[in-house]
């Protein structure tokens, strides 16, 4: 809903009628960023969805505040020179990674339970919790 409001924002603020803003750098700075945010969403659902169910939910839930956040300074970032948003960019690949390998993780865990009868939850689950306080180091 901020993105959107930023977006209706400056489009009123060029005094323009649709979405088509010739020459206006701050319009499609904050348009372009609101679709760049739009794009990566369902591939954070995705991720955040598949860690949780088959990993860990705590874990999952701390990474998916946290890229949240990050989305949020990626987008302000944006809005600035895009330089600033390349720490928000790099950071939030590094939450996709971790909740790709919780997901990938939980994968191997059911398949090493269905074809050995060995469960590694609990291992599993330990490092998961261990490892996401990390992700709070830019």
């Amino acid at each position: 809903a901020f993105f959107a409001n930023k977006v209706e924002h400056e489009s009123k603020h060029c005094n323009s009628k649709g979405f088509q803003r010739p020459g206006s750098s701050t319009f499609d700075r904050v348009y372009t960023a609101n679709q760049n945010c739009g794009h990566a969403y369902p591939t954070f659902l995705a991720m955040l969805w598949c860690a949780g169910l088959l990993c860990s939910q705590a874990p999952a839930a701390f990474a998916g505040l946290m890229y949240l956040f990050v989305r949020q300074k990626y987008f302000v970032g944006y809005l600035g020179e895009r330089t600033q948003s390349t720490p928000g960019y790099l950071f939030g690949k590094r939450i996709i990674l971790f909740l790709f390998l919780m997901s990938v993780a939980g994968i191997l865990n059911y398949y090493l339970v269905f074809f050995f009868g060995s469960d590694f939850e609990m291992y599993i689950k330990t490092m998961t919790n261990a490892i996401s306080p990390l992700l709070l180091i830019p």
